[in-house]
């Protein structure tokens, strides 16, 4: 799922998204509550007609935003307060106010309230936190009005393979729509973060999608789809994107590099998408270097293209029975061209 913080993608409008082939995508609860404010959304008809989206969204908690608000914020039983970075108010957010927000935003899978911790974390706040998360869990449960809304939990419990397992054991009981795995990428090794997926996932539903947040490279993707994960959400298209990088069989390719500037090839022949059918590596470099807004679109569709096809064609190895043998490379635990 391409990241659409405010609801959009960065640099790349609905139509340009459509040819990627991405067929959902991830807004932010949190950046919407403070600008323009879930009521305005509303009155739009929703997130859908608000960005001119007609595929499927997903809106986060706003957990991990407040997690990341470490310095101006207060965690209790009743939710967390923080001081807004837009204009100084104090904002309390609790299990039932994101869920109102996310019922306003209208979009299709909504997020329960968590408790995202840093790593590393002592085993006693682990704990702490992860048993909380579950306490939000059944009020965001209580707390939603729309059952045309999809809600999955999120399953924390740092490093801690047992505060996991009891994690996961302890959502899986209220039967939801879809399950996550949440509080990875926050600074874990890579083999920690692929450990706890692998021992974690099979423990949810296998019934039911299982989204493992905030992941998007090939190996991590190619690991924790191994393990049973169907989801992954990642800023890493758009964002390499912004700094005049590009995704290509396996790599990323800094286009400011002074081998591209004559460089006439498409950027990446086996690619279909409208960057690469049109445009060269030498235009591309071209426009990085002249500070051209072009360059950022171009290569956002290629790169959000290419991770979408990525996971296209594990879906084919999997259904062809060919998946292990045809992913082998990624699937190793050691380093790889990313």
């Amino acid at each position: 799922m391409p990241v659409g913080t405010l609801a959009n993608i960065k640099t790349v409008t609905p139509a340009q998204l459509k040819m990627t082939g991405a067929e959902m995508v991830l807004a932010n609860t949190y950046h919407l509550h403070l600008q323009p404010g879930e009521d305005i959304v509303a009155e739009a008809g929703g997130l859908h007609r608000f960005m001119a989206w007609d595929g499927p969204i997903l809106t986060d908690s706003g957990g991990f935003q407040v997690f990341s608000l470490s310095q101006i914020r207060t965690i209790t039983e009743t939710g967390v307060t923080f001081q807004s970075p837009r204009d100084g108010r104090m904002i309390q957010l609790t299990p039932e106010t994101s869920i109102q927000i996310q019922n306003r935003l209208g979009a299709d899978v909504i997020m329960a309230f968590d408790e995202c911790l840093p790593y590393p974390s002592a085993y006693e706040v682990t704990a702490a936190a992860t048993h909380r998360t579950h306490r939000w869990l059944q009020r965001c449960v209580e707390a939603n009005q729309r059952p045309d809304q999809a809600l999955f939990g999120i399953v924390q419990g740092g490093i801690y393979l047992d505060l996991r397992q009891q994690a996961a054991a302890a959502l899986s009981e209220f039967n939801l729509p879809g399950y996550a795995i949440g509080g990875v990428s926050v600074g874990e090794p890579p083999d920690l973060i692929a450990k706890i997926v692998q021992v974690t996932t099979p423990l949810l539903p296998a019934d039911k999608p299982r989204y493992l947040m905030g992941v998007g490279t090939y190996r991590e993707m190619a690991q924790a789809i191994a393990a049973g994960i169907d989801l992954f959400d990642c800023v890493i298209p758009t964002r390499l994107a912004r700094h005049g990088s590009a995704l290509v069989a396996g790599e990323r390719w800094n286009l400011k590099n002074a081998r591209f500037r004559r460089d006439h090839a498409a950027l990446d022949d086996a690619c279909p998408c409208y960057t690469c059918r049109y445009f060269s590596r030498a235009y591309l470099c071209h426009l990085i270097h002249a500070q051209e807004l072009l360059a950022f679109t171009l290569l956002s569709i290629h790169n959000i293209t290419e991770l979408v096809r990525f996971t296209q064609r594990i879906r084919e190895s999997i259904l062809a029975n060919t998946f292990v043998a045809d992913f082998a490379a990624w699937l190793r635990s050691e380093p790889t061209a990313q």
